[in-house]
């Protein structure tokens, strides 16, 4: 991967089109509120009214390990602002256009290097485990970066349910896919079903989160419903939606991201401040909802926990 530096990101490649294309509103607010952040901060709440949340509430949530202290985004900066390509290529498209998303019923198929495969619907999924709250960060890699408060059990829990193989060093992941559902899919740029992968120690790891809610509720069609994975010091484009498939294997997994262009998109796709973005620099990011930059945390800020797993890895070559 190329290593340079390229000019600071414009605002309009990392914030809502609804922000940067009213810059005066801006303006006008910042004078009225007395300063920038607390005119930015009234304008996102205009400008990102909270969305209509179908989720219904998650009973018995325990506090989960390992969560950030820091206070999570407002729900709605969550469910207005992300990528899905199968709901269209604008960060603002997935919540609009992924309202109808039907996910019941569901089954996700776990299956390969296992001795125990198994077809699992969400009434199974839900009770492998105490339901856990975990506060993580999640880092894209345009630089736009968020708090949430994830709900799901730990993913090595399924792991060891399926008991793999000697033979299984990864877990290939695989998306739930319609053009019936998802039309605007054909115009996504991308393969799909979107496929995505972790080595089984990344798996296992007790980070791996397979998430069914977040903000106490179950998860809305537009952040991955029924039933997500979050890999915190990933890149977010890792943490795959709408899960539809696990299979067991021995090869490394072929990934969306990577099949469409491996020059930009690694296997590992670990968040590295010292390795760039081709085209951009990943020294720093933005906190939606925030204006000013801040460092790019290694491994997003879980290097305690996550960095004995590359020991010895050149993190520049497997990027």
């Amino acid at each position: 991967m190329l290593i340079r530096k390229q000019p600071e990101m414009k605002w309009s490649e990392v914030t809502p089109k609804a922000l940067w294309l009213n810059r005066r509103r801006f303006l006008a607010g910042a004078a009225a509120a007395g300063g920038a952040v607390a005119a930015g901060s009234r304008l996102w709440d205009m400008l990102n009214p909270a969305p209509t949340r179908a989720g219904d509430k998650l009973a018995g949530v325990v506090k989960g390990p390992f969560s950030s202290d820091e206070k999570p985004n407002p729900s709605r900066d969550v469910t207005t602002y992300n990528n899905y390509y199968e709901f269209g290529t604008s960060k603002e498209d997935p919540a609009v256009n992924a309202r109808n998303f039907r996910t019941s019923p569901w089954a996700v198929s776990v299956e390969g290097e296992v001795k125990k495969p198994r077809n699992l619907d969400m009434a199974e999924i839900m009770k492998l485990a105490p339901l856990e709250e975990r506060i993580y960060r999640l880092r894209c890699v345009e630089a736009w970066s968020v708090v949430v408060p994830w709900i799901g059990i730990p993913f090595n829990v399924l792991v060891k349910l399926a008991e793999p193989t000697p033979k299984a060093k990864y877990v290939a992941f695989e998306t739930y896919y319609t053009p019936q559902q998802m039309p605007l899919g054909r115009y996504a740029g991308i393969d799909l079903p979107y496929v995505e992968g972790l080595r089984l120690d990344e798996a296992m790891h007790p980070l791996t989160l397979l998430t069914v809610g977040m903000y106490g509720e179950t998860l809305p069609p537009q952040n991955g419903a029924p039933v997500r994975i979050v890999a915190p010091w990933k890149y977010g484009f890792k943490s795959i939606k709408s899960l539809a498939r696990i299979r067991f294997v021995k090869d490394q997994p072929p990934t969306t991201w990577s099949l469409t262009n491996p020059r930009e998109y690694g296997f590992y796709s670990n968040v590295n401040p010292t390795v760039d973005h081709p085209r951009w620099s990943q020294a720093t990011e933005r906190r939606l909802g925030e204006f000013r930059k801040r460092p790019t945390l290694m491994f997003n800020g879980y290097a305690d926990q996550v960095a004995s797993l590359y020991s010895g890895l050149d993190l520049r070559k497997y990027y």
